[in-house]
């Protein structure tokens, strides 16, 4: 009955997350990518205040100074890598940036097998393999003729590349600050981190009075936005904790899925033949990680 609810909850996570994305993607375009970013985390430290303040108390009492150091550094990974990915898909297609998320795992997984020994069974060397080749078909489109000379990146693709790249550095810290901590409270630190970062960024640049402009005059995207993303967040760490890792994993990782139709069906983003090849495959592959993973 337990693993039911959670498989449940899973499939709302990723309705979240994918929903989330989407109005990300807004938002980045008409205020710029340290606003989103400062809201996104603001209403992720205030929604998770109230069920981490005990914890916090006890992280902060002196005697545990190195899960504070692990959970902060996820907390500055996630931000570089937010602001790649965040300025990524305000340049960027939808349908192209999504797909590209699952660089992560790859990322997560080399540092895993170095730092924790952990070994890759043949299945999992084999999607990732197929996942690189489905980014190269992705993250590329022909300009007239069919010609090898004549393909170009697409805009944003570096960016998010990078930025997953980042990404996965951060998973591996938040899944360390998470064994020693837990779920809800690894993410409030990292919710605050960002929140420091950017409120200093936007003080010292004289950008405060244009968020408080933003805010008003966006208050229903900045909160559907924020809503979506961080009950995205917190139904996850729920689903986690009552399931199957590897099949809750498996089940968020659907969300690709939701933001990549939103992006085609509602942005009108056009794609070339190779490049729904490469999305299909891309989210096959990065279904079917999730699922083997251990």
């Amino acid at each position: 009955m337990f693993i039911i609810l959670g498989i449940i909850i899973a499939f709302g996570a990723a309705m979240m997350w994918g929903l989330g994305d989407f109005f990300i993607q807004r938002s980045t375009r008409k205020v710029g990518d340290w606003e989103t970013l400062f809201v996104l985390c603001f209403f992720g430290v205030v929604v998770l205040a109230p069920f981490v303040f005990h914890d916090l108390a006890i992280l902060f009492n002196g005697a545990h100074t190195q899960d504070l150091l692990i959970t902060s550094a996820s907390g500055v990974a996630l931000f570089f890598a937010a602001l790649l990915i965040l300025q990524g898909m305000k340049v960027g297609k939808l349908s192209i940036i999504e797909p590209l998320y699952p660089l992560e795992i790859i990322t997560a997984g080399v540092i895993s097998f170095f730092v924790l020994r952990e070994r890759l069974s043949w299945v999992e060397i084999v999607l990732i393999a197929v996942l690189i080749l489905c980014f190269i078909l992705l993250s590329t489109q022909e300009k007239g003729k069919i010609k090898f000379h004549k393909v170009f990146l697409e805009k944003g693709v570096l960016m998010v590349a990078g930025g997953s790249a980042l990404m996965g550095i951060a998973d591996f810290f938040m899944g360390w600050g998470a064994r020693v901590t837990n779920a809800l409270t690894v993410n409030f630190i990292v919710n605050a981190v960002i929140v420091i970062i950017t409120l200093v960024y936007l003080v010292y640049n004289n950008r405060l009075k244009k968020l408080v402009s933003d805010v008003k005059e966006f208050p229903g995207l900045f909160l559907t936005m924020s809503l979506f993303d961080n009950c995205g967040w917190i139904l996850y760490a729920y689903a986690m904790s009552i399931a199957p890792i590897a099949i809750v994993t498996t089940i968020t990782e659907s969300s690709i899925i939701i933001a990549i139709f939103l992006g085609l069906f509602l942005n009108k983003e056009k794609l070339q033949r190779h490049q729904y090849i490469g999305i299909a495959g891309a989210v096959i592959c990065a279904v079917a990680l999730g699922y083997f993973s251990k």
